[in-house]
């Protein structure tokens, strides 16, 4: 028997559950692609989704995934045999720092671990010592989905203006965005890139690139861009088709504007504080569990945490137990310790990962905490008492 039977959850940090409204609004006949109300809704489109990255700049839309996002942002402003600058708080920050890699440029990897954020006087150090401005760019993921580490963006950009160097400020929100606060122009960014399956509650297959007017001018001095790459007829089109490269895709249109609806009536600033809410809840029971059993959290200091995801580790086999008995015994999936792993676990069965990202309110999250503590009975693992408790008071609060 199984008690998984009926409606479940899927607690990944991402793809994130969509709501129900976004599927209906996909659940439809394809549209006209060259006149009606496809073409007229991509300027508030476009508008909101500036809203949510807090930018008055420019906004491409691609069909694809976060990866894709990565190639299509490095493409436009980054050439053969550039050098880049990747700080490395995970899987992720090497993952894009491999991408730039894989089309020509020459990677520098500034490592700081899997437990712990940038560190922004390393990178300014290393900036400082480029006295010939050799590096063209800094890759800094805002939150690094693998370890569930969120760095200072801002502090990034601050070491860069310290130094006095020229090279782009380049930030990966796919994991953060519409979850973690997050500033574009405030915190002079020069190029984000995210996608549609996480903070923005829509299925997998957008990538989006925000860029200013200063990484418009570097991809002004290319030689060469993919012109399916190209990010310029994307953000400025004079046809419809222009805005995907081709044809668009018209169903993740439509769910994402009714996304973009949700979170302009939410509102961003209630949506980082309900993020910031429900992470809490999580951290506190987690915490309470780990007094009296081996589950620590992957990143010791709240401030270094990201509201959108959580990387836990158990030690040894049971990471994966726990996953497995989760998910077939009490119908919630939790993600794997992706790119996490230890001399003793090479492939990462003691981790695991819950994602709080989107469309995830208070009995989500109660639901999965509650869920992970039967597992705990169910298999005999240790854990401390009270931890339900602490995560009902901190949404009481």
């Amino acid at each position: 028997m199984s008690l998984a039977n009926g409606r479940t959850y899927l607690a990944i940090p991402g793809p994130s559950v969509v709501p129900d409204a976004v599927l209906r609004a996909m659940h439809r006949a394809s549209p006209n692609i060259y006149e009606g109300e496809l073409i007229d809704m991509m300027p508030g489109l476009k508008a909101d989704l500036r809203r949510v990255a807090r930018t008055e700049h420019h906004v491409a839309i691609y069909m694809g995934n976060g990866h894709a996002a990565w190639e299509a942002a490095l493409s436009n402003v980054i050439s053969q045999g550039d050098l880049v600058l990747v700080p490395s708080t995970g899987r992720f920050c090497e993952g894009w720092g491999e991408m730039a890699e894989a089309l020509g440029a020459s990677v520098e990897l500034l490592d700081f671990g899997m437990k712990s954020p940038m560190d922004a006087d390393a990178i300014e150090a290393r900036l400082r010592a480029d006295t010939e401005h050799k590096i063209q760019a800094v890759l800094a993921v805002h939150v690094d989905t693998s370890t569930s580490i969120k760095s200072d963006v801002a502090a990034v950009r601050a070491a860069l203006d310290a130094a006095g160097h020229p090279a782009l400020l380049m930030a990966d929100c796919i994991a953060s965005l519409g979850c973690d606060r997050f500033e574009m122009d405030a915190w002079g960014v020069d190029v984000m890139v995210t996608a549609s399956q996480k903070g923005l509650m829509l299925t997998p297959g957008l990538g989006m690139v925000f860029f200013n007017d200063r990484a418009a001018e570097v991809r002004a001095t290319m030689t060469r861009v993919s012109r399916y790459w190209d990010w310029t007829p994307r953000a400025h089109p004079e046809h419809f088709f222009q805005y995907f490269g081709g044809t668009a895709p018209t169903h993740h249109l439509y769910g994402l504007r009714v996304s973009l609806d949700m979170m302009m009536a939410e509102g961003m600033e209630t949506i980082w504080t309900r993020h910031e809410k429900l992470a809490s809840a999580i951290w506190g029971a987690c915490e309470a569990w780990g007094q009296g059993g081996p589950l620590s959290l992957n990143v010791e200091k709240r401030a270094h945490r990201s509201f959108a995801v959580t990387a836990l580790r158990l030690g040894g086999p049971d990471g994966t137990r726990l996953r497995r008995w989760s998910e077939h015994q009490a119908g919630v999936t939790l993600g794997i310790g992706l790119g996490m792993s230890e001399p003793d676990d090479p492939k990462g069965d003691g981790f695991l990962r819950i994602g709080h990202m989107g469309h995830v309110n208070a009995h989500m999250v109660l639901g999965t905490l509650a869920s992970i503590q039967a597992g705990f009975d169910a298999l005999d693992l240790p854990y401390g008492a009270g931890a339900l408790d602490m995560a009902a008071k901190a949404l009481a609060s």
